[in-house]
């Protein structure tokens, strides 16, 4: 005999899968793209799909879009794994699409999780998208930019979806509490505050709002037929939230860049804020150190040359002891540079060499500054008229060093900014003097 759920039926199946959308209607967000009239539900309405990606955060609908698409298309839908399928399922299933289009049928196949896939797996789709063997539906959390070849994302229209925002989590939630595939045939004492806790602790996410949901449920206490949650219950529930972080995806480097920018912008509050989700995430302290050194030079540079000596410390001292001890080593480092005067004089410099560098590959290097070890070099004239700086009065000589098709370049522009002020005047100095050498 069967058990009774506390649903009054026989369905184990989690809530969220059990309230997954069978409509257009009854998918919640993302009305950019699936609002009236918008270009994605005009191509699933009409069974026009083409090739296409869904990139999004977990639990924003990817795979709930595919099923819906998989409903309405007159076409064979396969629902492919990147999980649990190799490059000998993808053969079988090309296969399969190829007799079906010499049968004039088109085959749309939807991969879950696309950037599981490695290249030579992605590159087995690749013939058969271009010759239009297959309609390809891929659903990714890491952006396609860096996970898809870039041959197979060329054929593929990118759709991004939304985080569903906190109201949209509301109204799903509402929903799941009347619905009989939910909590509808039992009455649930929640109150609109609880649910809004439940919607802001998802961060956009449906699934986890819905679990949640299901879990503070079974978890209410039971009277006379009633579940009524409480306060204390929805917060034993939620105590815990891990941090939204992926120390190889995309969201990685949108904190290392929330970082960066914070501390260009002397805003220490913030640069310490993004350094602790980053570390309480689990991120590489070592990692950070090297970032927060390379800002050093980039973007305080000579306006405070101290802020390298920190930063090189603070890199130290993570490698010596740390986590979690190292944390203010690092805190130290990052209030420091974002406190820091800043110049990105040294930056631009080497950016503007480098492109010269790169253009002007053969220019010789002027004989006077050229080394001269043997007698032929000598012979030639290499290092001839070559003046020691040491041996002036001014420690200055007024010779070229830049090759003759470069001469008057200038890469270094100091800034007026902090210590970089003084090196600008002792620059501006040396290029004065070496005008007048020139000259007489």
């Amino acid at each position: 005999m069967e058990q009774q759920t506390l649903f009054g039926g026989n369905d184990t199946r989690p809530l969220a899968d059990r309230l997954r959308p069978q409509t257009l209607d009854e998918f919640a967000g993302q009305k950019h793209l699936l609002g009236e009239g918008k270009v994605l539900r005009r191509l699933i309405e009409q069974d026009l799909i083409t090739s296409m990606i869904f990139w999004g955060p977990p639990g924003v609908g990817k795979t709930t879009l595919a099923r819906i698409i998989a409903g309405r298309t007159k076409a064979t839908f396969i629902d492919f794994s990147a999980v649990t399928s190799g490059i000998k399922e993808i053969r079988t299933v090309m296969q399969q699409a190829e007799d079906n289009r010499r049968f004039g049928e088109k085959t749309i196949v939807f991969v879950d999780e696309i950037h599981r896939f490695n290249k030579a797996q992605q590159d087995a789709f690749l013939p058969f998208v271009e010759k239009g063997s297959i309609i390809l539906i891929g659903a990714t959390t890491e952006n396609p930019s860096f996970e898809v070849n870039g041959a197979l994302l060329s054929r593929c229209k990118v759709f991004v979806l939304q985080a569903l925002a906190a109201d949209d989590l509301v109204c799903l939630l509402s929903r799941a509490l009347r619905d009989e595939h939910g909590f509808g045939g039992q009455t649930v004492d929640i109150s609109e505050d609880m649910l809004a806790m439940i919607a802001n602790f998802a961060n956009g996410d449906a699934r986890t709002a819905l679990s949640t949901l299901e879990m503070v449920v079974l978890n209410g206490e039971t009277d006379g037929g009633t579940v009524t949650v409480t306060p204390e219950t929805l917060e034993q529930c939620i105590s815990k939230k891990s941090l939204l972080y992926d120390k190889t995806g995309e969201e990685h480097y949108n904190l290392i860049s929330a970082l960066h920018k914070s501390m260009r912008n002397s805003d220490p509050d913030a640069a310490v804020y993004w350094l602790a989700r980053m570390l309480e995430a689990g991120e590489d302290p070592l990692y950070i150190a090297r970032r927060v050194l390379r800002f050093a030079s980039e973007d305080v540079g000579l306006a405070d040359s101290r802020a390298l000596e920190v930063c090189v410390a603070a890199y130290q001292a993570c490698h010596f002891i740390g986590m979690p001890e190292c944390s203010v080593h690092l805190t130290h480092a990052v209030v420091y540079v974002s406190m820091a005067p800043k110049s990105n004089a040294l930056y631009m410099a080497y950016e503007s060499a480098k492109k010269d560098a790169l253009t002007m590959l053969a220019e010789p290097v002027p004989l006077v500054i050229r080394n001269a070890p043997t007698r032929l070099m000598k012979e030639l004239e290499y290092g001839k008229g070559y003046q020691y700086a040491h041996d002036t009065e001014e420690k200055l000589t007024n010779m070229q060093c830049l090759p003759d098709s470069l001469e008057g370049r200038v890469y270094y522009r100091p800034t007026g900014q902090g210590l970089e002020a003084k090196y600008k005047t002792r620059l501006e100095q040396i290029k004065e003097w070496k005008r007048r050498r020139r000259k007489s």
